[in-house]
C-alpha cells in the first residue's frame, strides 16, 4: 500500500477527535443534538485550522444513516463514502477554481432537486471569499430561500472579502489558531502512536515553524521524519527549519545586556558559518527574551523546557526588566524591517546595534562591576559613570557637558582660574509664576514634560526655583527627568538654577495638567451643546428616532 501522508491519515473523523476549537464543537454539536439547524453556516480561519475537516464531521453528522446527532457512527455507508470523499450528496467546491457566475450556476442549478442518497444535500464551498460578485450575487439568492434538504456550509481565509449580505445569513463561526503547546502534545501523540522515536525539543521546533497551523505541523512532521531517517530529532529538525542551537542565542543575549558590541558582531560572524535564515534568528532571540521578561515579572509561569532555564534566570538577573522591553520592542520592528535590508546578516546586525544604541530614559551607559546589572565593567580610563537621555547614541557627550547656558554661553574656568562671569538675572522673575506658560516655552518631552506639567509654583529667589510635584504623579521624580527640567530652566533662563521639587498638594495655582483637563472638558462640552443645539441633528432626531452618541462628539480639532 502507497504511503498515505500524516495530514490525510490522521485527519479526524469525529468531533471528539478533533484538536482544538472547542467553541466551536460545542456550539455544532448542540445544534445537531437538539435539531436547531441552521441552513447556512461560514467557518473562518487561517490555514490548516480545521474549517474544512470541521464541514466534513458536519455533514457526515447530517447524513448518518443512524440519524442526526454530534456523534456520527462512522461505521454505515454513508459515513464512510465521506469520510472516503466519494458521497454524491456532498459536493465540495473550490471557489478559487469557480470564479465565474456561470460556473456559479450551474453548480446550484441542481438545489431544488432531493439529495440522491443522503437526508441532506451538502454545499461545502472551500476559499469563497474569491468568488467574484455576480458569482455571490447567484449565491445570495439561493441563501436567501433555500430547500429544507440544502445545507450551505462555506470557508474563508479572509472573511473581509465576503460581502455582508451573504454574512448576515450564515452563521459565522471564527477558528482560532493552535497553541504551541496544544501542537506540540498533539505532535507527540502521532508519533507514539506511529511507533517513530523523537524527542520534545524537535516537536517544539515543528509547533513553533507551524505558527499555530496543525495541518503545516504534520507536513513539517512529515519532512522531519524524511529528513531524520525515521526518527525526529532536535539537531536534524533544527537543521531543517534553518534554526540555531539555544547556546547561541543565549551568548548573543549575554553579549547585549553586557553592551559588548564587538562580541555582539562576534557572535553574529559565528552564526554566519551556518549560514542560517536570520530572520529565524531573530524570532528565536525575541522568544528567548519573552522568557526573560517573564522570568523577571513572574517566574512562577515558566515552563522548564523551551530554554535552558539556567541560563534564562541569570539573563533576568543581569538585566533590567526596561532593557529587556526595549530589546523586544526594536527585535518587533526589525523583524518587520529585515527583508528592506540590502542583505539579511546586515539587517540582523543592524537590529542589534539598535539594541546597544538606545536604552530606557535615565539608564546608566555604564557601571561599575558592584552594580553589573547591565552593563560591562568599566576602564580606568573611562572616568565616572554617565547618564544619557532616550534614543542618544552610546558615547555621545552627556548632556550635563554641554555649558548650562547653551552654546553660547561660557561655562565658569576648572579650579577657579580665568575670568568669572556673573549669572544673569531673568528680565522679568514673576515670569516663572505664571508656571503654565513656562512650560510651554520649555524644550522638554517624554517623562520630563510631564513632570513640568504636573508640577506648579512654589518660589524663586533667582538662583533657587521650588516647584510643588503634585503627589498623584510622584513616580515622575526621577533624577534623570530632573536633570532634564533644570538643564531647559537653565536654557530659557539664560542662567543657572538650583531646582528643588517638593512632593506635596500644589500650591493656589492649578497645575498645567490640571488646566489642561479642565479646558479640554470645557471644550467638550461645548462642543457636545453645539452638536444637541444644531438644526440639522434635531430634525434628524425628530424624523429617524436617531440619538447622538455623546461619547463620539469631539473638539473640531480632534
Amino acid at each position: 500500500m502507497s504511503y498515505q501522508v500524516l495530514a490525510r491519515k490522521w485527519r479526524p473523523r469525529t468531533f471528539s477527535e478533533l484538536v482544538g476549537q472547542e467553541h466551536v464543537v460545542r456550539a455544532l454539536s448542540n445544534a445537531l443534538d437538539h435539531d436547531r439547524l441552521h441552513h447556512a453556516y461560514l467557518f473562518t480561519g487561517t490555514r490548516g485550522v480545521g474549517k474544512t475537516t470541521l464541514a466534513r464531521i458536519f455533514a457526515k453528522s447530517l447524513n448518518c444513516e443512524h440519524g442526526v446527532g454530534s456523534v456520527p457512527c462512522g461505521d454505515c455507508a454513508s459515513c464512510r463514502e465521506i469520510d472516503e470523499g466519494r458521497f454524491v450528496d456532498l459536493l465540495e467546491v473550490d471557489a478559487a477554481s469557480r470564479t465565474k457566475v456561470d460556473q456559479t450556476r450551474e453548480l446550484l442549478e441542481n438545489v431544488p432537486y432531493a439529495p440522491v442518497r443522503g437526508r441532506y444535500k451538502v454545499y461545502l464551498i472551500d476559499e469563497v471569499h474569491m468568488f467574484s460578485d455576480s458569482s455571490f450575487n447567484a449565491l445570495l439568492k439561493t441563501l436567501e430561500e433555500p430547500p429544507p434538504h440544502v445545507k450551505f456550509l462555506l470557508a474563508t481565509t479572509d472573511p473581509q472579502k465576503v460581502p455582508v449580505t451573504v454574512l448576515s445569513r450564515c452563521l459565522q463561526f471564527n477558528l482560532k489558531r493552535l497553541p504551541q503547546e496544544q501542537i506540540r502534545e498533539y505532535l507527540g501523540q502521532l508519533l507514539d502512536r506511529e511507533g517513530i522515536a523523537h524527542d520534545r525539543e524537535a516537536l517544539g521546533h515543528l509547533a513553533r515553524g507551524a505558527d499555530g497551523s496543525m495541518r503545516d505541523a504534520l507536513s513539517l512532521m512529515d519532512q522531519a521524519i524524511a529528513f531524520g531517517g525515521g526518527e525526529v530529532r532536535e539537531p536534524e529538525v533544527r537543521s531543517m527549519l534553518g534554526a540555531i542551537a539555544q547556546d547561541h542565542v543565549h551568548d548573543l543575549l549575554d553579549a547585549l545586556v553586557a553592551q559588548d558590541a564587538g562580541g555582539v558582531l562576534q557572535q553574529v560572524a559565528g552564526l554566519a558559518e551556518m549560514a542560517p535564515d536570520f530572520s529565524a534568528v531573530l524570532q528565536e532571540l525575541l522568544a528567548l527574551l519573552h522568557r526573560v521578561a517573564l522570568a523577571q515579572v513572574a517566574p512562577g509561569v515558566l515552563d522548564h523546557e523551551g530554554a535552558d532555564p539556567e541560563r534564562v534566570a541569570a539573563a533576568a538577573c543581569a538585566a533590567t526588566a526596561e532593557d529587556i522591553q526595549l530589546y523586544y520592542q526594536i527585535g518587533l520592528i526589525g523583524q518587520r524591517d529585515l527583508p528592506l535590508a540590502p542583505d539579511p546578516r546586515s539587517g540582523f546586525e543592524m537590529v542589534l546595534l539598535r539594541m546597544l544604541a538606545f536604552r530606557p530614559g535615565g539608564a546608566q551607559t555604564t557601571a561599575p562591576p558592584t552594580e553589573g546589572r547591565n552593563s560591562p565593567t568599566r576602564g580606568p580610563s573611562q572616568g565616572p559613570s554617565r547618564r544619557r537621555s532616550p534614543g542618544s547614541a552610546p558615547g555621545a557627550a552627556p548632556a550635563h557637558d554641554v555649558p548650562a547656558g547653551g552654546p553660547g554661553k561660557r561655562p565658569p574656568a576648572a579650579g577657579g582660574q580665568g575670568p568669572r562671569v556673573a549669572p544673569e538675572r531673568p528680565a522679568a522673575p514673576l515670569e516663572l509664576s505664571r508656571w503654565s506658560e513656562t512650560v510651554e516655552r520649555l524644550k522638554l518631552g517624554g517623562v520630563a514634560r510631564q513632570l513640568a506639567n504636573n508640577c506648579s509654583f512654589g518660589a524663586w529667589d533667582g538662583e533657587r526655583l521650588v516647584l510643588r510635584l503634585d503627589p498623584l504623579h510622584r513616580q515622575m521624580r526621577v533624577d534623570s527627568s530632573e536633570q532634564r527640567l533644570r538643564r531647559a530652566l537653565c536654557e530659557l533662563l539664560g542662567c543657572e538654577v538650583r531646582l528643588e521639587i517638593q512632593v506635596g498638594e500644589p500650591a493656589d495655582a492649578d497645575t498645567p495638567a490640571r488646566i489642561q483637563a479642565k479646558n479640554e472638558a470645557q471644550r467638550l462640552r461645548e462642543a457636545r451643546e453645539a452638536v444637541a443645539g444644531d438644526p440639522l441633528v434635531q430634525a434628524l432626531e425628530e424624523q429617524f428616532d436617531a440619538r447622538v452618541i455623546p461619547e463620539s462628539v469631539r473638539p473640531a480639532d480632534h
